[in-house]
């Protein structure tokens, strides 16, 4: 008589709450802002959300925000967040936050350094409208944080050195990042956040 073969799943039933992966490296770094490395950009994705996704043409979709409106100059662009966004930590996600989150990132994506040239400042409306001065028309500014990346964090976390790793890990995105079961190298966790 034959021996049984194991069987594979093929899936896992509904109940089943773990996934297990290995990424194509090892998780070290952890701040998207300091390595481009694809490993880190998989974490914040999980980790933090964006004010503009983009969707399979690459063109940029609304995500955090509710939309934006473009002065008539074009060197105003007021973008409205959605209602009801929350930090994994509780509090609100505020204009302020995003402000400073896209000048940290601003400062070391090459496309937000473009962005640069032309800006005056990020800064907010209101606690859910973010207001971009520009000193000249940028065009592709909403393109700009919906392909790179702008990862929007607290103001308290967005406000580290751009050039230093931020060392707290609060996001928005649909996983809260379990930092304190973290081995650099060897396992990292994300827990479901509602």
């Amino acid at each position: 008589q034959a021996a049984a073969l194991p069987r594979v799943a093929i899936s896992q039933p509904a109940s089943a709450r773990v996934l297990k992966f290995v990424p194509q490296a090892n998780l070290t770094l952890l701040d998207p802002i300091i390595t481009t490395a694809a490993v880190t950009y998989n974490h914040a994705y999980m980790v933090w959300d964006l004010l503009y996704g983009v969707n399979s043409k690459l063109e940029a979709k609304p995500q955090m925000a509710e939309g934006h409106t473009v002065s008539a100059d074009g060197r105003t662009v007021l973008i409205k967040l959605r209602d009801g966004l929350k930090f994994h930590d509780g509090e609100p996600v505020r204009a302020q936050d995003c402000a400073a989150s896209l000048e940290r990132w601003s400062i070391r994506d090459p496309f937000g350094q473009t962005l640069r040239k032309a800006l005056d400042s990020f800064g907010h409306q209101d606690d859910k409208t973010i207001k971009v001065t520009l000193k000249k028309p940028f065009p592709l500014l909403i393109d700009a944080i919906a392909i790179q990346g702008s990862y929007i964090m607290p103001e308290r976390m967005a406000k580290t050195d751009p050039f230093k790793a931020i060392t707290e890990f609060v996001g928005s995105g649909p996983f809260r990042f379990m930092d304190k079961e973290f081995v650099a190298g060897s396992s990292a966790a994300w827990q479901k956040f509602d």
